[in-house]
């Protein structure tokens, strides 16, 4: 794979501690890898946070990074740590402490995509998994964690906003206070990984554009939150799970009629998330 494994939308001025990032709405497959499964083309994006990016797109405008993958989440996940290696995929790798991630297929190299469905004709080498790591998640990573760093020097602190998408039926049996099922989950780690003041603005956002909010069930936050949330060093991370049924057909992954609505919602939540750290000294974004 020799394109960048993401990319990084700047304001012109970053005048806020807020960054937004989508590591699974990444789409460029690689041809060598598609051959090598034995999923069709539609099967093998069902992992994909498919339109998360577009959904976010106006951070920038409102003084706020996007930091986008451009791998997607079926070749490498950003989301996991890089020692999440699955000895039932990665030849060489030793069997050790029961992971219910690696368990199930969801590693850093995931071995199945939506509903536990097998990516390979047949196990990979060890040296490709770690080759997909080196090209894909370490340079992500070094990007976000100096984009953390330069808003915490900045601003005093860094907020991430770690965007996904979920499927609808994920969120069944966890209804929210005055019924219905959650439209997004907030994942804070149950308050280790941000303060409770940032927290409580990211629900009131969402809730105030009309949206059913649920907090840590059934999402609290993956590697990202765990690894780069750091509350008492000025360092938060939010995850926040958005339902696909409210913009997408998940069986054809296609926007559906309610697209144009919930981009016109979601610029006004990604305003309002952004306001959270706006202050008076922006950071220019060269």
């Amino acid at each position: 794979m020799t394109a960048q494994p993401f990319r990084i939308l700047l304001p012109h001025r970053r005048t806020t501690s807020v960054i937004f990032a989508s590591p699974h709405s990444g789409r460029t497959y690689p041809p060598d890898f598609l051959r090598r499964s034995w999923l069709d083309d539609l099967a093998i994006r069902s992992s994909e946070d498919a339109f998360v990016d577009d959904l976010l797109a106006p951070a920038p405008a409102a003084g706020a990074p996007l930091l986008l993958a451009e791998v997607p989440r079926a070749y490498v996940d950003l989301n996991r740590s890089p020692d999440e290696l699955d000895p039932m995929l990665i030849e060489g790798v030793a069997r050790s402490t029961l992971n219910p991630r690696i368990s199930s297929g969801l590693g850093v190299i995931p071995r199945v995509v939506a509903n536990g469905r097998p990516i390979y004709r047949g196990r990979i080498a060890l040296a490709e998994a770690q080759a997909r790591i080196a090209r894909c998640w370490r340079p992500y990573h070094a990007a976000l964690r100096r984009l953390m760093d330069e808003h915490a020097a900045a601003f005093g602190e860094a907020v991430l906003v770690d965007c996904h998408s979920m499927p609808h039926e994920a969120v069944e049996g966890y209804p929210v206070a005055g019924g219905g099922r959650p439209q997004v989950v907030i994942g804070d780690r149950f308050g280790a990984a941000a303060a409770a003041r940032i927290v409580d603005r990211i629900e009131a956002a969402f809730a105030s554009a009309g949206l059913r909010v649920a907090r840590n069930a059934p999402f609290a936050g993956a590697f990202v939150a765990q690894a780069y949330g750091r509350p008492s060093a000025g360092h938060h991370v939010v995850q926040v799970e958005i339902d696909r049924a409210l913009y997408m057909d998940e069986r054809t992954i296609r926007p559906h009629d309610g697209y144009a609505a919930m981009k016109v919602l979601m610029a006004a939540v990604v305003a309002e998330i952004a306001a959270i750290g706006r202050r008076d000294l922006p950071l220019a974004a060269e």
